[in-house]
């Protein structure tokens, strides 16, 4: 089975693991989890944390679609004061940086960041595939059409499954070149996709799972759940964890989420089922 490699811890994957989301912005799509002012953050984290969380990811920029872009020197102000945190008092714990900017990624490896989350796969820097190998940590490598100002503006594919797929073995040949032993896939759901688009994805995760990588599922809250069911970003758990065991039904290997427990949940009751297939005749 799959394992996250760092310079100073392994993770098994073995059981999918799940990835609290920490935004350190004032403009995310999905209002609780916004932490810009004080240190309500800190609350957050340790709530995370004592509800299971096995990475922390952290972000100073939003990707919302049409999110204003704010620079690598900002981002990395917001995000050192949450990472220090983290690593100062859970020193187990995982922490991933969000970012598509070399420059925070290698400030947040420098402060105790193990993984780099770059939702543009190396398109928006050309130098974060190159740090990612020479620092030896895991790189989740997700797929986005066009950057977060317009991807939502009309979302093009001749096939998206098969676009997806496309990109990802690109990038695996760059990420075997750059040296980077631990890679994670993640389609990018809402990142240059319509809802049919998601859906298409979500539907054919099995296929993604003979690129013969980890999978990350980011669907919590978005809009694919929520535009669906005629709510909003606060109605839509009960949405978020009806996706997250279809995810996990079909090779998920990590759930990027807003809500910890619930995720946890979904994973203990996936594994309970699955331990009974195997069981039977």
């Amino acid at each position: 089975m799959f394992k996250l490699i760092s310079p100073n811890k392994v993770l098994s994957l073995d059981i999918p693991k799940v990835m609290g989301i920490i935004n350190v912005t004032d403009d995310s799509f999905y209002a609780d989890s916004r932490f810009l002012t004080g240190n309500a953050y800190q609350e957050r984290i340790d709530q995370m944390i004592a509800e299971g969380a096995d990475i922390i990811d952290i972000g100073g920029q939003s990707t919302r679609p049409g999110s204003v872009q704010i620079g690598p020197e900002e981002e990395s102000k917001r995000i050192t004061p949450a990472i220090e945190y983290v690593r100062k008092k859970y020193n187990d714990i995982w922490i991933s940086i969000d970012t598509y900017h070399a420059s925070v990624a290698a400030h947040a490896v420098s402060l105790g960041a193990d993984i780099i989350n770059d939702v543009s796969g190396g398109e928006k820097d050309i130098d974060m595939i190159s740090l990612a190998g020479r620092l030896k940590v895991p790189y989740i490598c997700m797929h986005m059409q066009g950057s977060p100002e317009h991807m939502q503006t009309n979302p093009t594919y001749a096939n998206v499954c098969d676009d997806v797929i496309s990109f990802f073995k690109n990038k695996i040949q760059a990420c075997k070149q750059a040296g980077i032993e631990s890679l994670i896939l993640d389609q990018g759901y809402g990142f240059g996709k319509n809802i049919e688009h998601n859906y298409q994805l979500l539907s054919n995760l099995h296929e993604f799972t003979l690129l013969g990588y980890p999978l990350l599922v980011g669907v919590s809250r978005k809009s694919m759940i929520y535009k669906v069911l005629g709510i909003d970003p606060q109605q839509a758990l009960n949405g978020t964890s009806v996706l997250h065991t279809i995810a996990l039904m079909n090779g998920a290997h990590i759930l990027r989420v807003h809500d910890v427990r619930e995720a946890k949940q979904c994973i203990t009751l996936i594994q309970q089922i699955k331990a009974q297939m195997k069981k039977e005749p």
